[in-house]
């Protein structure tokens, strides 16, 4: 992962001393350039659209899989809104590709978990003790998700220092960067469903110009920028 960013146009998320940073409506992030799983280059935010930027969690999660499949079908709807998907996971690339390499979105592998610690996306306990997340693998639709993966080579299960503690967040952030909506997660399938989506798409709709592009904007970091506020990584 390669991660570009402008400290002049961030507003940091404050935070008391010793606690996780996290974002609110109206705070402004950075912008980043990433790599995706496909080696496509994209910008976040995007010049042009509203982003939609999830944190899941390990490559193999039945949970964030399932959910996943739920946003491929409806891709065309997330496009027609206006909005540049992107899912982040903390996996590598090698074990994220049989299980996300099919996806119509970028995707991209933060195994160093930069962007985790930096939008302030954490791990605990209640990702998986909390009743509905201690359900939610045993839908058959999850498991359909795991079969295919294990005939792509997968595994269900962390891999590599990987854990099934990480929790989900949702962020919708304007073209300009300033975050519209955001969700930290209470456990590991509390997430924006599409229909959620597409309703804070709609009511941001004001606060925005949408124009016609490719799903995934390419971005060339320009020469010699300079790293500022948190610092990034490549993978």
């Amino acid at each position: 992962m390669s991660v570009q960013m402008n400290q002049a146009t961030a507003t940091l998320p404050q935070v008391d001393a010793g606690a996780s940073p996290r974002f609110a409506s109206g705070d402004v992030v950075a912008p980043h350039g990433l790599t995706t799983i496909r080696s496509e280059r994209i910008r976040v935010p995007d010049s042009n659209r509203l982003t939609h930027l999830q944190f899941r969690r390990y490559a193999g999660s039945p949970i964030c899989n399932l959910h996943l499949r739920s946003v491929a079908r409806r891709y065309d709807e997330i496009v027609a809104a206006g909005i540049c998907e992107i899912a982040v996971f903390h996996s590598s690339v090698r074990d994220m590709l049989p299980h996300q390499g099919e996806l119509p979105f970028a995707v991209v592998s933060d195994p160093e978990r930069t962007l985790y610690a930096e939008f302030g996306v954490e791990s605990s306990m209640r990702a998986v003790l909390h009743p509905r997340a201690m359900g939610a693998p045993l839908h058959p639709a999850a498991w359909s998700a795991v079969v295919r993966s294990i005939r792509a080579g997968g595994s269900p299960f962390p891999t590599r220092g990987d854990s099934v503690l990480g929790l989900p967040a949702d962020f919708l952030i304007a073209a300009d960067g300033t975050v519209r909506a955001v969700k930290y997660g209470r456990h590991a399938s509390d997430h924006w469903s599409v229909d959620e989506l597409l309703r804070l798409a709609g009511s941001s709709a004001r606060h925005r110009a949408v124009a016609p592009g490719a799903p995934h904007a390419p971005v060339t970091p320009p020469a010699g920028a300079r790293r500022g506020g948190r610092s990034g990584t490549g993978s």
